[in-house]
């Protein structure tokens, strides 16, 4: 059979712009070149759809985006479509909606599978929303000759030959493999996080060897909100040999013939490069979707806010990124310097505005409630906070996106300050560990000086008093980025990060930092997820609570 897998990258709630993505394809595809063309899971909608599914007019608009499918798919009797969607659940019980895939051909549906797996864990929550296929009716559907066994993401990850612990009673894809299915097709909209994407291609290598049927999986591209979607759609024979592998953080629409013997390598792209082209991409979806054009950021001279302004050049045209720098009594004539450098480097526009004045203002304005009392971190979070509101007047005045730029140490210890520092419509390296923001950054210099050589190798500093720096009060980010790893994404507890060689007071003080800054990260911007635990939606912990230590 030949099989149009189209890769693509809907709107969330666009239900009219993903229909003419639809008709694009449509219309792309020469008559008799396809038997069959395949779009991601819940593509009507985009993924995940969230609490739009629970709005009545949004559940009728994608009953009648499904009526106009079946008016489209008119134009071209010669092609079916398999498509995901949800659709009314049919049951006096549950969840009124399930998560299908509906193979339609002619104005006619032919043949609708429910989803049965519906994760719900880290950023997953379709239970909420939908209600579980049968297993009963999970069955395969003939099509021009062959025997399609149709299951959407997560139906294909329960086998016990390859999943380290047992998550769900049944196996879906055995399940469609003992019905006689001779070519397995998986819709998915499965999130991008480091090094998954060959987890996810030896899975879809496993089932087509182990049922010796050809496989097809099909994936969404694009990013929605903090989920990143990389795509990496495949195609692979009997035997699990690779005959296509679309491309990796970009829409494609190819055609393949199931017949055809899978001689490809997967090509696997170094995870640097895919942590880059996914904050690449989720930068620049985010702007889109959300209607802006240009952004704004800080400037500090430091390696955090370099990196960001790369990346959003990158996504955005260096045209369409605005950098402030806005020097303090306590920045270096350096810092200043520093990131006029990147912005001659980049190509970026840059405005300089000193808080000097303005500090003083706040402290003398201040200073009679004050009466009495040494300066501290209050005084130095003033900074922070002035700097924020000079963004965001920024932000407000030009309609530009406000890019946060903390890194996930900081936004994990609380090393940020709340209306300052941590103001903006969307963080680009809050996933990003200190030590991964240097390894990007040098990826950008690899060819040529693009972040001035020294942003990388000054100490760190947030230049709010005289001559600091972060190792005043953290430990090195080769011993705090390890232990928040341990801790933030294996979940490991006190005793265990002790036992892989750390100093306990050093571990139990970074654990009780993590715990009393979450009230932080609850009034964060949203965060570009590249880890498999990051802060959002991932990670949900309680404010009020004990928890441990």
């Amino acid at each position: 059979m030949k099989v149009a897998l189209a890769q693509l990258n809907p709107v969330v709630g666009d239900l009219k712009g993903n229909l003419e993505k639809v008709k694009d394809v449509l219309d792309l595809i020469p008559e008799g070149d396809a038997d069959l063309v395949v779009f991601p899971e819940l593509f009507l909608t985009g993924y995940p759809p969230r609490d739009l599914l629970t709005h009545r007019w949004f559940v009728n608009g994608v009953q009648e985006a499904i009526r106009t499918l079946l008016d489209l798919s008119t134009a071209r009797p010669d092609l079916g479509l398999l498509i995901g969607a949800p659709t009314p659940n049919g049951r006096d019980y549950g969840k009124p909606l399930a998560n299908s895939a509906l193979l339609v051909e002619n104005g006619t549906l032919l043949y609708k599978q429910d989803k049965l797996l519906l994760p719900t864990y880290d950023v997953f929550d379709e239970l909420r929303y939908f209600h579980p296929g049968e297993e009963s009716e999970y069955g395969i559907v003939e099509y021009k000759g062959e025997k399609l066994g149709i299951s959407i993401c997560e139906d294909a990850w329960s086998d016990l030959q390859f999943e380290k612990s047992r998550v769900y009673e049944i196996n879906p894809i055995r399940n469609l493999a003992e019905a006689g299915a001779t070519l397995m097709i998986n819709i998915a909209a499965s999130p991008f996080h480091r090094n998954k994407d060959l987890g996810r291609y030896h899975r879809a290598q496993h089932h087509a060897s182990r049922w010796k049927v050809p496989y097809l999986a099909v994936g969404q591209v694009g990013a929605n909100d903090e989920l990143i979607f990389d795509g990496r759609s495949v195609a692979l024979d009997a035997s699990g040999g690779l005959i296509a592998a679309l491309a990796a953080f970009e829409e494609e629409v190819r055609i393949i013939d199931t017949a055809s013997k899978g001689e490809l390598v997967y090509p696997v792209i170094p995870e640097i490069e895919s942590i880059r082209r996914a904050l690449v991409l989720g930068l620049a979806d985010y702007a889109r979707k959300t209607g802006f054009k240009q952004v704004v950021l800080g400037l500090s001279g430091g390696i955090d806010s370099a990196l960001v302004a790369c990346i959003a050049a990158d996504a955005l045209g260096a045209e369409n990124v605005h950098g402030i720098t806005m020097p303090s009594m306590y920045s270096t004539t350096g810092s200043v310097d520093h990131s006029l450098q990147l912005v001659k480097n980049l190509g970026i526009r840059c405005d300089q505005v000193p808080i000097r004045s303005i500090y003083n203002s706040f402290n003398e304005t201040l200073a009679p409630g004050f009466e009495g009392r040494e300066p501290d971190v209050t005084e130095e979070n003033l900074q922070a906070r002035i700097r924020g509101t000079l963004l965001m007047a920024y932000s407000n005045k030009f309609g530009y996106l406000l890019l946060s730029t903390g890194n996930k140490s900081e936004m994990a210890v609380g090393y940020c300050t709340l209306y300052g520092d941590m103001d903006g419509g969307l963080s680009v390296i809050s996933d990003l560990p200190k030590l991964v923001v240097y390894e990007l950054s040098r990826w950008y210099n690899r060819d040529k000086e693009v972040i001035p050589e020294i942003i990388i190798t000054k100490p760190p500093s947030a230049e709010l008093r005289p001559d600091q720096t972060d190792q005043d009060s953290l430990p090195p980010y080769d011993v705090l980025d390890p232990i928040l790893v341990y801790y933030l994404e294996d979940g490991l507890g006190l005793d265990e990060i002790v036992a892989h060689g750390f100093d306990r007071e050093t571990v139990k003080s970074i654990i009780r930092l993590v715990n009393i800054n979450e009230y932080k990260r609850w009034q964060a911007a949203p965060g570009l997820r590249v880890s498999p635990k990051a802060f959002g939606a991932g990670r949900r912990m309680p404010l009020a609570a004990k928890k441990g230590l």
